[in-house]
């Protein structure tokens, strides 16, 4: 049973996201109460702590918001209009101080929470990334809290927050989300058959007809290679703040089949937003 202000979200959300997306919330006002300082540089990135720090907490109010049916637009789902929304929202953001945002990252990290509860699990809404159930959108909201806490870690030398078990809750967005960001140049007339299995039990099939993806839960008859990767490795390759020759290189995934060769060029089929 996981208890969000007083309310049973048994049975509202998969087991374990609720406690995951607080716990990452909270995991990241840590790092930012911590910090010397929200001035420095973010690895990767051309924006400071503090700005990475604003962002996420836009990014929490504004899946908040859409979780409690409350219609937001941000961009059309393209990385680049994505960039510019981000862009134009922090021009108009002024906070960059770490107590102050910190505060309002856990707060529209539980005012998510709130709305999953009060509203019904599987309606759809209108999201950045397409329509998605609030489950999904969960599910999104962690991913995107993983991802930039992964990036404020880094920045401040600290640990970072991105373990198996979270890497799995994030699962179901990344499934959702795969064929909208599907690279269309590095796909085209791509034919191929994936099995991807993540160490631990997960696993789902991405196919490729003349570049053409679908993704679903069930693995592909006969694909022409097999992934195993591990969860936290997976999700940050996703997110592109892991290198897939590094993480072959560590064995933390490992490509089989009648055409293994074809393992290192997944991750280029795709391009996180």
């Amino acid at each position: 049973m996981e208890p969000v202000a007083g309310r049973d979200v048994r049975g509202v959300l998969p087991e374990g996201l609720a406690d995951a997306i607080r716990t990452t919330a909270e995991d990241i006002a840590g790092l930012l109460r911590g910090a010397p300082g929200t001035g420095g540089p973010v690895p990767g990135s051309e924006w400071t702590v503090g700005e990475a720090a604003a962002h996420l907490a836009q990014a929490n109010a504004l899946m908040a918001d859409i979780a409690a049916g409350h219609p937001r637009s941000h961009g059309d789902g393209t990385p680049q209009s994505l960039a510019q929304a981000n862009a134009q929202a922090l021009a108009a953001f002024g906070e960059r101080g770490a107590e102050p945002l910190a505060a309002m990252i856990e707060e529209q990290a539980g005012a998510y929470l709130d709305a999953a509860v009060q509203h019904p699990a599987q309606e759809m809404l209108v999201t950045p990334l397409g329509p998605m159930t609030r489950e999904v959108l969960g599910s999104y909201l962690l991913t995107h809290m993983l991802g930039h806490g992964y990036d404020l870690a880094r920045a401040l030398k600290r640990p970072h927050m991105v373990d198996p078990a979270r890497a799995r809750l994030a699962l179901p967005f990344m499934i959702e989300v795969m064929p909208r960001v599907t690279d269309a140049t590095a796909t085209a007339g791509l034919n191929a058959r994936y099995a991807v299995r993540l160490r631990g039990g997960d696993r789902f099939g991405v196919t490729f007809t003349d570049g053409v993806v679908s993704v679903d839960h069930r693995l592909p008859e006969r694909p022409d290679c097999t992934i195993s990767i591990e969860p936290a490795t997976f999700l940050l390759m996703a997110l592109g703040r892991c290198a897939p020759t590094r993480a072959m290189a560590g064995g933390r995934v490992v490509a089989w089949g009648r055409k293994p060769w074809i393992g290192p060029r997944f991750p280029r089929y795709f391009k996180a937003p």
